[in-house]
């Protein structure tokens, strides 16, 4: 796969390992869940700990979770990370800014939902928000276009429109910590995972741009071709049972040597 052959990776090797470590062929699987499973066995089966970690390190998304009692006002913080973006898209039509700007949007938590708060010494409504420590150099987000509706799963056919390049400092400066000190919050995409069909039935295929060229290609298969940024735009959804874009891939664009960290 590293090679630099300018024809599509044998796969068939990479598909029986991944039948062996219970990732069934001629299954439908979720794009997403099959992702988060191969970083997985990356870092448990590896002999080269530093280089799975680093492969992992690519994806990693950390960040400050705040939860804040509404009686008593207490907060308590704890840092994690997230290898994906997992968005919540409505029935109508989305943005892909309109996603990211729900998903660190303060929560309340209410009712069943209610946290346990050591100040108060019992379970109190709170506030939940989400804010970014540090952005990887492949910035994943996943579309959960899957729901379950009275015990049966159905897909959102909805349209989410996204764009090529992507400033988070702009589309959510207010999800930034405080804590937060890096170089470069703009990315370009390169990368559209496509689903066709429905939630027990479908096909993936995938747009892919390499790195240092304009070109698109759509990978359906071993089938590939050279296809324009129009055509992509055309997974947007919103067309029943067609095409829609379930994973996007968006590199962070190289920053010149010596600039300065920047901030929310």
């Amino acid at each position: 796969m590293q090679s630099n052959h300018h024809l599509p990776s044998p796969h068939h090797d990479f598909l029986h390992c991944l039948d062996r470590n219970n990732v069934r062929l001629h299954t439908q699987h979720d794009a997403d869940e099959v992702f988060l499973f191969i970083l997985n066995c990356i870092q448990q089966q590896m002999d080269d700990k530093s280089l799975a970690f680093q492969i992992c390190s690519l994806y990693k998304i950390s960040v400050e979770t705040h939860l804040q009692c509404l009686e008593c006002s207490s907060v308590q913080t704890e840092t994690s990370y997230l290898l994906n973006m997992p968005l919540h898209i409505k029935d109508s039509h989305n943005s892909l800014e309109g996603c990211m700007k729900s998903f660190f949007e303060h929560h309340e938590l209410k009712g069943r939902n209610c946290c346990f708060c050591a100040q108060c010494g019992r379970k109190t409504p709170s506030k939940q928000g989400v804010k970014l420590l540090s952005l990887p150099p492949v910035l994943c987000m996943h579309l959960k276009r899957f729901r379950n509706s009275h015990g049966f799963t159905q897909k959102l056919n909805c349209q989410v429109t996204f764009p090529e390049t992507l400033d988070l400092s702009e589309t959510v400066k207010e999800a930034f910590s405080t804590n937060f000190v890096q170089n470069g919050c703009t990315y370009t995409l390169y990368a559209v995972v496509v689903h066709s069909g429905t939630a027990m039935m479908g096909h993936y295929t995938a747009f892919v741009r390499p790195r240092g060229t304009q070109c698109w290609y759509h990978a359906d298969d071993s089938h590939v071709v050279e296809v324009s940024w129009k055509e992509v735009q055309t997974v947007y959804g919103g067309r029943g049972l067609g095409q829609t874009a379930y994973m996007l891939m968006y590199r962070r664009d190289e920053q010149p040597e010596g600039e300065q960290a920047s901030s929310s």
